[in-house]
């Protein structure tokens, strides 16, 4: 296999790719497309796999928009001079996701479980990448994501998104705080995002991607609009990285999106 295999939804026309686990040159706990520029991989392999990846996409990635992420609820507006290398310190820390209306500057997120959210105005000319841990979600990353694109020029009516793989209810079992928190984000409106476990007392199955379509829609994004994948990263080690099937010792998936 020598390119790197993405997925990409058929709702957004601008170049984007949630990236899988296959079509790369790392070898180890890493292979084969390792992502992720801190998790002990050669850096070599990972220069070479983000330019397989970038070429499955259609972007150049010798510099694009990425940084530290925390799992925070903060959206930077990026500009042309904030892109750099993957083996460059990252520009800036403490964002988890970006917004943009400069074409060819392509924005990344990291995900190994969390929910990945692209999203695109094609008539403005507008595109984010959103990390939604449970976290960030709870603490509405949605909400300022979308505020920032139109303080761009978009309109919430015209934005698409594409929630991309991620760890889903079959599989995501949680304590108690994390649908409670869901239920303060959406007002209550949290019918069937999750349900207590049958198989352990006091835990529930939470559904993030559920919760996170569900904020886009009280955001005022059209349910023709919204394109939820459906994907379950812990169930497809074969295909994804996870974090809660593998640990610590695993590369790390990115998605992208660029004008």
């Amino acid at each position: 296999m020598d390119g790197a295999i993405v997925i990409r939804s058929n709702l957004l026309t601008c170049r984007h790719g949630f990236s899988t686990r296959l079509g790369g040159v790392s070898g180890g706990i890493y292979e084969s497309l390792d992502l992720g520029a801190n998790r002990g991989d050669s850096m070599d392999n990972v220069r070479e796999n983000w330019r397989r990846f970038g070429a499955a996409v259609g972007a150049d990635t010798a510099r694009f928009v990425h940084g530290r992420q925390v799992h925070g609820s903060l959206v930077r507006i990026a500009r042309r001079e904030d892109a750099h290398a993957i083996d460059e310190p990252a520009g800036w820390d403490g964002a988890d996701g970006y917004v943009t209306d400069v074409p060819d500057l392509p924005l990344a997120v990291f995900t190994a479980d969390c929910t990945p959210l692209l999203m695109q105005d094609p008539a403005a000319g507008v595109v984010a990448a959103v990390h939604c841990g449970w976290r960030s979600t709870v603490a509405d990353i949605e909400k300022n994501a979308v505020e920032a694109m139109r303080a761009l020029g978009a309109r919430t009516q015209d934005i698409r998104a594409a929630i991309g793989p991620g760890i889903r209810r079959c599989c995501f079992q949680t304590g108690p705080e994390v649908p409670a928190a869901i239920d303060a984000l959406l007002g209550g409106d949290s019918e069937g995002l999750y349900a207590p476990d049958e198989g352990e007392a006091g835990r529930f199955r939470t559904d993030l991607p559920g919760a996170v379509h569900r904020r886009l829609l009280q955001l005022g994004l059209t349910e023709d609009n919204i394109d939820e994948l459906g994907i379950c990263t812990m169930c497809h080690p074969d295909r994804f990285w996870s974090h809660r099937a593998m640990g610590a010792a695993r590369g790390s998936q990115a998605d992208l999106i660029v004008l």
